[in-house]
């Protein structure tokens, strides 16, 4: 049984918008998320999604509720920096993160930041550098890598602080389904053979489905958690949040209403060519 490495309890948060107006982003919260699991956050725009994430490693703090990593409470002034060192962010546009003219540079930046001796960054340097497939491109400038190399660029700047969890806001957005396919493969092997959290925020449903375990947000906390086939198997709230089903699950769907025998957890690619391979 895996243990519980960030807890979030009764977490509420509030944006002030000037003069008497707010916006409640969330309201009672209370989420786990375990050590070594590759969690899906979903969720309308709006939903709450991006707040929640930037309250894992104390980006925000609570109105109410708390936040603790591996037991360290957020909202203590003594826990921020091995919070953030331990909880690594990487965001949408991997351009606003990277800081350096050359690529094994800026995977260096956060590391030599931490007062590691040369020796150690240049050790967590290579092993980031090899965990993404940037070997080739160390001394390149990373302004003229392609979107998908920029996005495992900022993921590697991030490893070479050892984190322990990754979140990722929407890191494909940017990305051809090519590069979104090489982000997925990436983050499952660093989950692998790392032992690293993974919190992915994501609008592909696609995504989600390759996940342990998915959370879908709506109006400031959770409607539903559980393993993605659990999730997609309530089809009806999905579609009530604007949210649609994974193609593999669609097509299962239609075919099962013409009558073929369908197994209801098809829910990826993968689940349909094995079906119709048997």
């Amino acid at each position: 049984m895996k243990t519980a490495f960030i807890q979030i309890k009764e977490l509420t948060y509030i944006y002030h918008l000037g003069g008497p107006s707010e916006q409640i982003a969330l309201s009672g919260v209370n989420l786990e998320i375990k050590k070594g699991e590759f969690l899906a956050l979903v969720g309308p725009n709006g939903s709450g999604k991006s707040t929640l994430a930037r309250h894992l490693n104390a980006l925000l703090l609570p109105f109410a509720g708390s936040v603790l990593v591996d037991g360290m409470d957020t909202r203590q002034p003594e826990n921020l920096w091995e919070i953030r060192r331990r909880v690594g962010m990487v965001f949408q546009n991997p351009d606003n993160q990277i800081v350096s003219s050359l690529v094994e540079e800026d995977i260096a930046f956060g590391a030599e930041n931490l007062g590691l001796p040369p020796e150690e960054v240049r050790a967590r340097v290579d092993e980031a550098i090899t965990l993404t497939g940037l070997s080739k491109y160390r001394n390149h400038a990373p302004h003229l890598l392609s979107g998908g190399l920029k996005q495992r660029l900022a993921i590697a700047g991030v490893l070479a602080m050892r984190p322990d969890c990754l979140v990722l806001d929407e890191p494909g957005a940017m990305l051809d389904p090519s590069g979104r396919r090489e982000l997925m493969s990436t983050l499952r092997k660093l989950q692998i053979s790392m032992g690293v959290t993974v919190v992915l925020l994501t609008h592909q449903m696609e995504e989600a489905a390759k996940a342990d375990k998915m959370v879908v947000m709506s109006e400031g906390r959770p409607v539903l958690a559980g393993m993605p086939v659990e999730v997609f198997s309530n089809d009806r709230l999905l579609q009530d949040l604007g949210l649609e089903l994974p193609v593999a699950a669609k097509i299962a769907r239609r075919l099962s209403r013409r009558g073929f025998l369908v197994p209801k957890n098809i829910i990826t690619v993968e689940d349909m060519v094995s079906y119709l391979c048997r």
